[in-house]
């Protein structure tokens, strides 16, 4: 069965936030005090959202933001859309420091949106699972990516990424684990957290970086 959702999440208030850890996870509950508001912002460019996500794998942060903004420079200041970027040659793409594979992730993104296989006003109104099929039919996105967009893009309150190595990370910290949770753990202590995992994963990623991330 389809998991309606609104179109239009709303965030939780920090009141509901520590009342909801500090009954069912004090640990968090701490961090979650120390680290202050939830600051979780939606964008709602998804096709935009997903080439940046394509273009970072497995670069640094840094390289990703130089490339990224070459990729943006190829549109003459318009924001890049399904069929601006099918109709891109490979050679600017290569150009702007894209890999050949890469660059054909593009491309194939841009199809799926063209042709219907992702619609925008739909994902909303899908369950997690079912935005995860969706996602990752498309070359070079996998599950991690389908999770961060539904982080970042959807704003989904109970997305637990357990292969998210920063959260493993966190986690490990917070709970004074000796080595890292693997995902089996990670699922057992999300159960706590839930429905609200995502906001758990927002604030163990704080733990280590107080910098707000957004896609």
């Amino acid at each position: 069965m389809v998991d309606r959702r609104s179109s239009s999440p709303v965030l939780p208030t920090r009141r509901r936030i520590l009342n909801h850890f500090q009954e069912c996870d004090p640990k968090m509950a701490n961090v979650i005090q120390k680290v202050g508001p939830l600051r979780l912002q939606r964008n709602r460019n998804y096709f935009v959202v997903l080439c940046r996500s394509i273009v970072a794998q497995q670069i640094s942060t840094a390289a990703a933001d130089t490339i990224y903004s070459r990729f943006q420079k190829l549109f003459d200041g318009q924001v890049p859309t399904p069929e601006r970027v099918a109709g891109l040659k490979d050679a600017p793409l290569r150009a702007a420091g894209l890999s050949r594979q890469k660059a054909a992730y593009l491309k194939d993104l841009s199809h799926r949106f063209l042709d219907g296989t992702i619609r925008p006003r739909q994902l909303n109104y899908l369950g997690n699972e079912e935005i995860v099929d969706r996602l990752t039919g498309v070359h070079g996105i996998g599950r991690w990516t389908a999770e961060m967009f539904m982080i970042f893009s959807l704003n989904r309150l109970d997305v637990l990424p357990v292969d998210d190595l920063g959260l493993r990370v966190a986690v490990q910290n917070i709970y004074g684990m000796k080595t890292r949770p693997d995902a089996k753990r990670l699922r057992a202590i999300g159960k706590k957290w839930n429905p609200l995992e995502t906001v758990a994963t927002w604030y163990a990623w704080r733990s280590l970086d107080a910098n707000i991330v957004n896609y």
